[in-house]
């Protein structure tokens, strides 16, 4: 196991170049960074009770029931609607149930709490006729069938919702729907009794898309919807939802000026945390493919309580500015800092500790060694020395005299990187690039990108599989679309201003010689001076290898390129997840790919 001290990183600015016959690199130069304190993992918001909103809106159902339990002795029971653990016999006997059924609620009182008074008052209240009594049918959240011997015990111990409905029609049958976001199908029940459990909630398998206790905050979900129903242009937003279960740009900037709007109206110019944290949870609530599968709470991109960032946050401090109300931005109390040049202890088992000694033989061994396999396994031998040394400020400039093997043989980035972090991480770019939230995605989503010149021929270079006389290849065309997907952010005042997604092209890849830039076969990574070549004779894999670089060489992103290689890190690599702070466009672009 190799363990190092922390240290500050080196930042550089990333070239990439392509060069000599076809041949790509990337040229890096070192400065100087003060890194925050390693971040905590942040905690968990309690979980919020359950709250039935006003105007109750079901996720799939027109004119469905939300329903929640109303006690006569407020006392004996949990707020929100919860049911308390023991119940006294005299309060069992007058027991409340308020439903809300096309938007209109009613309550539903129950002399007991048995399946055929709930089957007879639903009946009755709602006009259900009484030779359709029998059909109806009750199922828990996992359409399991609930009959009358079980209903009482269920009803106290499952944490809903419920569903109910006729007869010859399934639990959430999609025929019913009309839209995500209306109220569909009469003959429906749901009865909310409580949120999801975290408990019951299954442990994602590793690699696999992060799974969240299911915590919807229907209240919040309410207030979404009444204001996009009630304001200009929020028809349109759901409506767009609704067909392409996704929103643009331009529409989810509409959604943000629109509720920052109504929220300012009703709290002020600056709202507490606890209502911008409502209207980001109302928003994935309502529309839940927005939701960022990897982030913590699946809506830090809308709002963020730990940093004060994202969409809301901006928007607000925007109309500050403006309202000569400006107030100072929220800092976060655990910065984030994962990702690579930032001194981190990396996990390695090593098959034997060498000595000093036998350390100082092997890169004797290695400086002179003209066989590959020795050399390879001279490297591996030597790799706790090395990734030490690479995080040493006063030794990471010897490397490459120290290990100069760097320079002529390809495959030993790819073999310390392995090291690093074993098999399945180092195969995943390489494995999800040709499916979703790779290369499809990124074609698919640039679409929606305001249309240049430049922009109109990577689109028509990406799409197509037949070589091209002056561009780039497919693969290297669709790189360049995810970078504008991802376009630098500002650097601040004191730095130089925003440059174009276009400019930033030449800070990933530059093409030196060459027949034509379509048909490149060599590949190599400048740093430092030094040309270190390529195993990959293709673009994704010089790709590949240039973003395993940074770590195998302790090297922090250029800034250009910071949004770009944190959404390879994070979103496909799925390296330090939760631990490195992203830009809400990531998290947007992450959400709207993954599904």
């Amino acid at each position: 196991m190799a363990g190092f001290a922390p240290r500050a990183p080196k930042k550089t600015k990333l070239t990439a170049v392509m060069a000599s016959s076809s041949s790509l690199r990337v040229a890096w130069r070192r400065r100087s960074l003060t890194i925050p304190p390693v971040l905590q993992p942040a905690s968990r918001f309690p979980r919020q009770s359950p709250v039935l909103p006003a105007a109750s809106v079901a996720d799939t159902h027109r004119g469905s029931l939300h329903a929640g339990w109303i006690p006569q002795q407020a006392n004996r029971l949990h707020p929100g609607g919860w049911l308390s653990e023991r119940l006294g016999a005299e309060v069992r006997q007058k027991m409340l149930l308020r439903v809300s059924f096309g938007g209109v609620q009613k309550y539903i009182k129950l002399p007991e709490l048995t399946f055929g008074d709930f089957l007879r008052e639903v009946s009755l209240k709602f006009n259900i006729a009484e030779d359709r009594r029998l059909d109806i049918k009750v199922y828990d959240q996992s359409n399991t069938e609930v009959d009358c011997e079980v209903f009482e015990e269920i009803v106290k111990e499952f944490h809903g919702p419920f569903l109910v409905s006729l007869a010859n029609e399934a639990p959430g049958n999609p025929q019913s729907t009309s839209s995500p976001y209306s109220i569909a199908s009469e003959d429906t029940v749901i009865l909310n009794f409580s949120l999801c459990d975290p408990a019951e909630e299954p442990v994602a398998a590793e690699g696999s898309q992060p799974k969240r206790p299911c915590r919807i905050n229907y209240e919040a979900k309410a207030l979404i919807e009444k204001i996009l129903t009630t304001k200009p242009g929020g028809d349109r937003i759901m409506a767009e939802y609704a067909k392409t279960k996704s929103i643009t740009d331009s529409t989810r900037r509409q959604l943000i000026n629109i509720l920052t709007a109504d929220m300012t109206e009703t709290h002020g110019t600056s709202p507490p945390r606890s209502v911008k944290v409502m209207y980001a949870q109302g928003i994935v609530a309502l529309f839940p493919y927005l939701e960022d599968p990897y982030s913590q709470n699946g809506y830090e991109h809308y709002y963020d309580p730990e940093s004060g960032s994202g969409y809301l946050a901006w928007r607000l401090k925007t109309i500050q500015r403006k309202a000569a109300e400006e107030r100072g931005p929220a800092v976060s109390k655990s910065p984030k800092v994962g990702g690579p040049g930032h001194g981190r202890t990396r996990p390695f088992t090593a098959d034997k500790v060498l000595t000093d000694e036998e350390v100082e033989c092997a890169i004797a061994l290695l400086r002179h060694s003209a066989d590959e396999e020795t050399i390879r396994e001279k490297m591996k031998v030597t790799f706790v020395y090395r990734h030490a040394m690479v995080n040493d400020d006063d030794k990471s400039a010897e490397v490459f005299s120290v290990f100069p093997r760097f320079l002529d043989t390809p495959g030993l980035i790819e073999q310390d990187f392995r090291l690093m972090f074993g098999e399945q991480t180092a195969n995943k770019f390489l494995e999800r690039w040709p499916y979703p939230l790779s290369k499809q995605e990124s074609i698919k989503e640039s679409h929606g990108l305001v249309p240049s010149t430049d922009l109109l021929d990577l689109m028509r270079n990406a799409e197509t599989s037949t070589e091209v006389e002056n561009g780039w290849d497919s693969d290297m065309s669709t790189i360049i679309l995810l970078l504008h997907l991802l376009p630098p952010s500002a650097q601040g005042r004191k730095r130089p201003g925003k440059i174009s997604a276009s400019n930033a092209v030449d800070h990933l890849i530059k093409f030196l010689k060459g027949p034509t830039k379509s048909s490149i076969h060599s590949f190599f990574i400048a740093i430092d001076k030094h040309a270190l070549p390529c195993q990959a004779t293709t673009s994704v894999g010089a790709l590949d290898e240039l973003f395993k670089a940074h770590y195998v060489f302790g090297t922090s992103y250029s800034p250009v390129l910071n949004n770009f290689f944190t959404f390879l890190q994070t979103s496909i690599y799925n390296i330090d997840v939760g631990k490195t702070k992203e830009t809400p466009r990531i998290a947007e672009l992450r959400a709207r790919m993954v599904r």
